[in-house]
């Protein structure tokens, strides 16, 4: 298996997605591509002292970043270490992508380069969230598409639950739709003409309207919801994640005696951090993409990337590519374009 990746996409590139690139070589077992200046990139991996072993270089001029027009990636800027991973995953060099550069230039390189699953109306993006017990719950759609018909939050629903299946090995996820009540009559008219779908959609568990404050308490395995509101609610649990930190550091080093306590608990408080840490998850799948496109997190490291190499070769070992492709066949819709 061979999964190529942007070597100059995120904050920390090209060093942390060297270092990360050779820890999924040792651990995984996988050959990996990097698209990049190459000069720079064999600079870098002798200065690290990085083998070459079961890493190719590939050639790139220039990186995409946030002010560059996110469809730039599909002509003027292809030959960006970006547009050059995206086009070796399509030319069928690799098995999967992997970039921690531009969101919007990612969604729109995979689905205009990588093309979408056959009668797929619009691909999401799905981050996966922390929740109580240590496990994980998927957003979708996590901000990429900001307004949404009924249908495309019934695929969402689809291609979301057998993400969690495949690569997350939860049997039967529950999807719920996310609401600002579990009452028949709260929402929208979306929020009521997509539950009417979902009840009727034999592929998928529902569970029916659930609540924000639901998700991160277990409630749910998939959260389906619109772009807008998706990232609406991911920036708020992000915020709420970062007042907790700053209140349990300011208590527990508050004086002699917290800082005491904050030691009797030094352990626990390190499982909290640790399941709390983007770094454990990795990336990011863009579902709906006929190939397997994966975000990365902008200040990934080291191990992050490794996060998301594992991801990305489960995702790939599991054939969830061909389990969507069978799974939005089913729903008998027509392409879109």
């Amino acid at each position: 298996m061979k999964i190529v990746i942007d070597g100059f996409g995120g904050d920390n590139s090209p060093d942390e997605v060297l270092k990360g690139a050779a820890l999924a070589v040792k651990e995984l077992g996988i050959d990996i591509a990097i698209t990049g200046d190459e000069k720079v990139l064999m600079e870098r991996m002798k200065e690290l002292n990085i083998s070459d072993s079961h890493i190719e270089l590939v050639p790139a001029q220039g990186v995409i970043t946030t002010e560059d027009a996110p469809k730039s990636v599909i002509k003027e800027n292809a030959g960006t270490s970006m547009g050059k991973a995206l086009y070796y995953l399509a030319d069928g060099n690799a098995d999967a992508f992997i970039s921690a550069g531009s969101t919007a230039a990612i969604v729109v390189g995979g689905t205009m380069v990588e093309k979408r699953i056959k009668g797929v109306k619009r691909t999401a993006l799905v981050p996966l969230m922390p929740c109580f017990g240590g496990g994980r719950y998927a957003v979708v759609d996590g901000g990429a598409n900001l307004e949404c018909r009924p249908e495309m939050l019934q695929q969402f629903a689809v291609l979301g639950s057998i993400f969690m299946e495949k690569t997350m090995g939860i049997e039967k996820p529950r999807v719920g739709l996310l609401n600002i009540g579990t009452e028949e009559e709260k929402g929208r008219e979306l929020e009521h003409e997509t539950v009417k779908l979902l009840r009727g959609t034999p592929s998928i568990n529902f569970i029916g309207y659930v609540e924000g404050r639901d998700a991160p308490v277990g409630g749910v395995d998939v959260l389906v919801t619109d772009g807008f509101t998706g990232n609406v609610f991911l920036k708020a649990c992000e915020g709420m994640g970062i007042l907790m930190k700053q209140s349990l550091k300011n208590m527990f080093f508050a004086n002699l005696k917290t800082k005491i306590g904050a030691l009797c608990v030094k352990k626990q408080l390190g499982d909290i951090a640790k399941q709390l840490d983007y770094k454990t998850i990795g990336g990011s799948p863009l579902l709906g993409t006929a190939k397997p496109v994966f975000k990365a997190h902008g200040s990934s490291d080291a191990v992050a990337f490794l996060g998301a190499f594992r991801q990305a070769k489960m995702f790939v070992e599991k054939n969830a590519i061909d389990e969507m492709t069978s799974a939005i066949a089913a729903l008998g819709v027509k392409e879109e374009a």
